[in-house]
């Protein structure tokens, strides 16, 4: 270990294994089990409470007193004018990237033709979205820009913004700016399951949505959870993840670093780095030892390593590829030669990022993709957050007479066959004529 006695990650040596990849590397539970039914008390409280719930959750949970949850608009217009230069040089950056990545996903409705039925499809987006911000142990300016702008893209009318407050009662100033540089002036100081409630049933103050966007923590995405069908939701973004697979040719100060971007989020998420070099290994482990000890978010990052911290020994990079496929990380990091052609192996990531030039900090900053990306393994069977999410696809279908004449023999049958009468009829009839 070069001098490191207590290696920084759980060394996990795969080499000749079998069994359930995903069984093997699954990270010790903890009290985030008590996530969803206190997520379910919250809720049950702000529906019984509305704002006075609020309130005193707020007071409980962020150490405030609020007397207004609504941030006033020209709180939110002033901040670009507060925010440093350089902050609001970033941010415009990034807007002008995320929403040129969201807009090339607005497609044209599918039109569709076959034996004289002919399908069309209306892009109709919601009547008003929900988003969600992390605060707390940071402020997340890029988060709004994420969220809004896909919104924004579908052509949502109604955008309301949750951000939990500082404990003087305050959102910070660069979330506020990027909410202003967006447009969104609907934002409300209320953090936790208990926004999530207010947005999905509304409180006297906050109208409730259609649809709720954003990562959280563990009680936000319990909460989330909990409300979906009585809302869309986008997908369970939690704590950060993610996963690097390296060879020996890669840097080991590129790995670490790469970590710890993620595991500074805080505890509950996932570091796991993934190599066929034992070698490799052990100077990744040797750097973080280095690099935690002066790392100014050090408590949020040795939670997280202690908890969701591995390093995983194995044959190949084939292997190293079913590691991570098992695992279904937020990101995915080819810090590899020849990592494109590693590519097509991958089935479960949020977002993959291809060679030691491209790390998952650009990502979640300025490369334009979302940063709103599944976690926990919904990566198995979710996406990044998208402007279809906030957009209803409403199949339109057309027949004339003689179309239908066509088509009505097969409708009858199948209808017959299911014992459905009245469906058999309504085809059989208009042929009566």
């Amino acid at each position: 270990m070069h001098g490191y006695h207590d290696p920084v990650l759980a060394r996990f040596d795969l080499r000749g294994v079998d069994g359930d990849l995903a069984t093997i590397l699954a990270r010790p539970v903890d009290a985030d089990d008590e996530a969803t039914p206190s997520a379910r008390r919250i809720i049950a409280e702000v529906r019984a409470g509305g704002d006075a719930a609020l309130r005193t959750l707020t007071e409980r949970f962020d150490g405030c007193r609020l007397d207004d949850l609504f941030v006033a608009a020209s709180d939110v217009a002033g901040a670009l004018d507060k925010v440093e230069p350089s902050v609001r040089v970033a941010l415009e950056f990034a807007r002008d990237q995320i929403l040129a990545y969201h807009e090339s996903q607005r497609g044209a409705p599918a039109l569709h033709e076959r034996s004289g039925v002919r399908i069309r499809e209306l892009l109709v987006p919601v009547e008003r979205a929900g988003l969600y911000v992390p605060g707390g142990r940071a402020a997340y300016p890029s988060t709004v820009l994420m969220t809004a702008i896909p919104a924004l893209v579908a052509g949502v009318g109604e955008v309301a913004l949750c951000v939990p407050p500082d404990p003087d009662g305050s959102v910070p100033v660069p979330t506020l700016a990027a909410a202003a540089l967006v447009g969104v002036g609907e934002v409300y100081r209320v953090g936790g399951a208990q926004a999530i409630a207010a947005l999905a049933y509304g409180t006297e103050t906050i109208r409730p949505v259609d649809v709720i966007a954003g990562p959280g923590n563990a009680y936000v995405t319990a909460a989330k959870r909990e409300v979906s069908g009585v809302v869309g939701i986008d997908a369970l973004a939690g704590p950060s993840e993610v996963v690097v697979v390296a060879d020996e040719a890669s840097r080991a100060e590129f790995v670490a670093i790469d970590l710890l971007a993620q595991a500074e989020h805080g505890p509950g998420g996932a570091a796991v780095v993934v190599s066929w070099s034992e070698a490799l290994l052990d100077a990744v482990d040797e750097e973080l030892g280095r690099m935690v000890t002066g790392a100014p978010r050090r408590a949020d990052i040795e939670a997280t390593l202690t908890q969701g911290g591995r390093s995983v020994l194995v044959n190949s990079p084939i292997e190293a590829i079913e590691v991570a496929n098992a695992i279904a990380p937020e990101h995915l990091e080819l810090l590899v030669a020849g990592a494109e052609d590693l590519v097509p192996f991958v089935r479960n990531a949020g977002a993959v990022f291809c060679g030691p030039w491209a790390p998952a900090a650009v990502g979640d900053y300025v490369a334009g993709v979302n940063h709103v990306l599944p976690t926990a393994r919904t990566a198995r069977f979710a996406s990044a957050l998208r402007v279809d999410d906030f957009v209803k696809h409403i199949h339109v279908v057309s027949l004339d007479e003689e179309d239908l004449r066509r088509v009505s023999p097969h409708v009858a049958v199948l209808a017959e066959a299911e014992g459905l009468d009245a469906h058999r009829q309504s085809v059989t009839l208009r042929g009566e004529g």
